[in-house]
């Protein structure tokens, strides 16, 4: 795999901070609806000159965006449920961008002004990248006062005050060049998981440089439940359109990670990740020892089905993998 050249020297450029931000929003109700337009607005503060666009046309997204003052594109290609397929979302925001960098962020994160630091150190570093990192879990149940000169020291305290960063499974943000993902994405619905590990696989795969920035990113995530599905958790994680989409990793082929990343950006700068060949061989000999597995249990089920025994559902392996 030919990694672009990345030079791990940060500098500025004159376009630094243009970016597009896009994003699709769950309905605009009760706690969603706050902790959504907290997010929407974080992003509108990083530049003056930050696009935002808002896909879907979810109750409430329209007066959401008119107050926030962004860009709406209501229409999104859906599955059989209504669910929204996530290449509809990235191939048309990648047309429509105003800027050559795009950032996919999940509707509930908090971005801050250590992003935009991140982005212009990975920017003046490397010509082609894809830029993720880990989250902070926090609980905020009422707007931000954006008002307030000291929101951003707010925000990140409460993070690191609780103390949950997820592990490096879980990824809410992805900013890269126009067209790296660009009619390139399987027919992945939003909202179930796999399709975030994917991505991380595929830059990897084409040859960008893949950039983890958790240490220097507070990418604070508001807490939410699981209501917006019938079934609950369960059915996010475990339900038809999850096994969908745990189907397009090829069974772990295609699945990594934040350790897979080929750089860390840290506070001294970028450096290489030279740990990631470590994961990458872990994860082979792990895809090695399910394929030996799950092989056996094809030649022994004919006993097994006699004996009344059965195996462990793959959703359940799947799941553990996000940890």
């Amino acid at each position: 795999m030919k990694l672009r050249k990345c030079t791990g020297r940060p500098g500025a450029l004159p376009e630094a901070n243009m970016l597009t931000i896009f994003s699709t929003p769950k309905p605009f109700r009760g706690h969603i609806g706050i902790t959504q337009r907290n997010a929407i607005r974080s992003w509108t503060l990083l530049h003056p000159d930050a696009e935002v666009i808002l896909f879907g046309d979810e109750e409430g997204t329209a007066d959401a965006v008119r107050e926030l003052k962004i860009r709406h594109e209501p229409y999104v290609k859906r599955n059989e449920y209504g669910t929204k397929y996530l290449g509809s979302i990235f191939d048309r925001a990648q047309q429509l961008a105003r800027y050559d960098l795009l950032c996919y962020v999940n509707c509930d994160i908090i971005l801050m002004s250590d992003f935009c630091e991140a982005l212009e150190s990975v920017r003046s570093s490397c010509s082609s990248f894809l830029m993720a990192g880990q989250r902070w879990d926090a609980d905020i149940a009422e707007p931000l006062d954006f008002a307030q000169p000291d929101w951003e020291l707010r925000a990140r305290a409460l993070a690191l005050e609780t103390n949950r960063q997820r592990p490096p499974q879980w990824i809410d943000y992805f900013a890269f060049n126009r067209g790296l993902y660009l009619k390139k994405l399987p027919p992945f619905v939003i909202g179930r998981p796999g399709w975030d590990n994917w991505l991380m696989w595929f830059a990897r795969a084409s040859g960008a440089v893949v950039v983890d920035a958790s240490s220097v990113v507070a990418a604070v995530h508001q807490n939410h439940d699981y209501s917006y599905h019938a079934d609950g958790e369960k059915g996010v994680w475990e339900g038809e359109e999850a096994q969908k989409n745990y189907a397009f990793l090829d069974s772990g082929r295609c699945f990594h990670t934040l350790e897979n990343a080929t750089h860390r950006l840290t506070p001294r700068g970028l450096r290489s990740n030279y740990r990631h060949w470590y994961t990458l061989g872990r994860q082979l000999s792990r895809r090695t020892v399910n394929s030996l597995w799950f092989g056996l249990l094809d030649l022994t089920r004919p006993v097994r089905h006699r004996l009344g025994l059965r195996q462990e559902g793959p959703q359940v392996a799947q799941r553990a993998e996000k940890g």
